[in-house]
């Protein structure tokens, strides 16, 4: 890939990771910021991508997207029988925010002024190990032998608060919650 592409594919994906997270600070339904979320992590995960490691970019994919944020909508659909809406009492926060948003914007840019052309960028922050062809198979023998139990674990949490989220909407309007 050329300079040039690999530089617009680039930014596209920061685009696509920056933008949707500006959009959840500034929404005001729960369930639309679920789905800026979801543009936030498909950003990361093509960055992922673009940096040779594809277990990361796919687990980023299955697991956050295809799984937590699902997790998520169906958590926030079950339960509430009205658009929950945040409030703006956060425009207390807006200014700091601002500012400090601002202060690390310049500061990168001064940073990234002198630095080396994108195609030295992009081989330095290659994931090494993360492009051989048995880096993966590695990683998932691992995952399902020596870690199994933290791997299983994690599946009943989000087992568990699925039901919790199905038992909470099924309950009737006239019970204490």
């Amino acid at each position: 890939m050329s300079d040039t592409a690999f530089a617009a594919v680039f930014y596209l994906f920061a685009a696509l990771s920056v933008v949707p997270a500006i959009m959840i600070f500034v929404g005001r339904d729960v369930v639309h910021g679920a789905f800026w979320l979801l543009g936030t992590l498909a950003g990361f995960a093509g960055l992922y991508l673009m940096l040779g490691a594809d277990f990361l970019g796919f687990t980023q994919i299955l697991v956050y997207i295809g799984g937590i944020l699902v997790l998520l909508l169906f958590g926030v659909m079950l339960t509430q029988r009205t658009p929950v809406l945040l409030g703006r009492t956060r425009a207390a926060r807006a200014i700091p925010a601002g500012i400090a948003t601002v202060a690390l914007g310049l500061f990168l840019a001064k940073k990234l002024i002198g630095a080396p052309g994108m195609s030295r960028l992009s081989e330095s922050l290659k994931v090494k190990g993360a492009t051989e062809p048995g880096a993966t198979r590695e990683l998932g023998s691992l995952l399902l032998t020596d870690y199994i139990l933290p791997f299983e674990i994690a599946s009943v949490v989000l087992l568990a608060a699925l039901v919790g989220a199905a038992y909470v909407a099924r309950r009737g309007s006239g019970e204490n919650p």
